[in-house]
């Protein structure tokens, strides 16, 4: 399982990159593997916040359908447009192409609730 370390996760599968104030939301490769083939992604095209552990949007797989839950507060800087036509960016890079939300985070205090990689792997078992 990929487990990058200069990512901070939830444990509901979610994980930040965070540069600055900004941060980049997607779900993790042990959620994609779990979801599989993940068909359509929504996001409110006219998203402008989003609230720690609130949904931002829902992911489509093939035999499900599952909330993003935001792992902090901010405002929406891009929502990456790219995954309307390929949503299987989310299964094939998670952590990179497969991005789903950039944000300019308005709490940094709550980075603090969030699993580091090793506490993440910890609770993946």
């Amino acid at each position: 399982m990929n487990v990058p370390a200069n990512l901070k996760y939830t444990n509901d599968h979610e994980w930040i990159k965070v540069d600055g104030n900004i941060g980049y939301i997607g779900i993790t490769d042990h959620a994609q593997s779990e979801l599989g083939d993940i068909v359509f992604v929504d996001v409110a095209s006219d998203l402008a916040e989003v609230k720690m552990d609130v949904s931002l949007g829902t992911l489509e797989a093939v035999k499900t359908v599952a909330d993003i839950l935001s792992p902090v507060t901010g405002k929406v800087l891009e929502i990456n447009g790219a995954l309307a036509g390929a949503p299987e960016k989310i299964n094939n890079d998670p952590y990179g192409e497969g991005w789903i939300v950039k944000v300019e985070i308005t709490n940094p205090a709550e980075l603090d609730r969030l699993m580091d990689a090793d506490a993440y792997t910890a609770y993946l078992g």
